[in-house]
């Protein structure tokens, strides 16, 4: 499909529920992709990248952050807290808050560092067990954990369950959002990125539909 078809259906998802241009961040996620594919979308001018894995970005993005300026970077996989120096080092923003452990210890390193990045809770809005996130009806109570902790967060972020129709948990999350004063809602993907423009999404994270299917082999 490639970047610029995206960028076409995005802003075109912007105009038909009423949004202003420009208003959704697109996150190119670049996770295990070949480094040519990367690249050439730098070529474009694009510069907000997702990564999933600290270690695989750590080996790369340096790098390209030499050769191409501006780059932003989003940590959207799952976040160990052995890795968070080294994340703070090198993202933007994270979008995998998901647990008390993590906040108190990134509060101590972003007090620290005297900066935060940007940071958004995400929320199982499928309750799903095999998946990371704060359950939906712990999430008010996280996030005034998360504020009382001195963490400025951006917003927050849900992947709904693949098998079920994912509006629900757009506006699950978007209701949350609301009721603490978050704006950020980092939802949607390649699949359904559009519907997550029309529930309000600020972020759209996709992948596959930008670079090509990836090849875990």
């Amino acid at each position: 499909m490639g970047l610029e078809e995206i960028k076409r259906r995005i802003a075109a998802a912007e105009k038909a529920s009423g949004r202003a241009a420009g208003e959704v961040t697109l996150i190119a996620v670049s996770k295990v992709q070949p480094p040519g594919r990367v690249e050439a979308v730098l070529e474009t001018g694009h510069r907000i990248f997702g990564e999933n894995y600290v270690q695989e970005a750590v080996g790369k993005w340096p790098d390209w952050r030499t050769r191409f300026s501006g780059v932003e970077l989003h940590m959207i996989g799952p976040l160990q807290t052995n890795k968070l120096k080294p994340a703070l080092e090198l993202f933007d923003a994270f979008h995998t808050l998901d647990r008390p452990s993590l906040a108190s210890k990134l509060a101590r390193q972003v007090q620290a560092r005297g900066n935060c990045p940007q940071l958004f809770v995400q929320v199982n809005t499928g309750a799903e067990p095999q998946k990371a996130g704060i359950l939906p009806d712990d999430a008010d109570a996280f996030i005034a954990e998360c504020q009382a902790m001195e963490l400025v967060l951006s917003g927050l972020m849900c992947i709904p369950p693949e098998s079920e129709d994912p509006v629900p948990h757009f506006r699950a999350l978007r209701d949350i959002a609301a009721r603490n004063g978050l704006r950020g809602l980092s939802m949607g993907m390649s699949a359904d990125f559009e519907t997550a423009i029309a529930e309000g999404a600020t972020h759209v994270r996709v992948g596959s539909a930008i670079f090509g299917a990836r090849d875990y082999s």
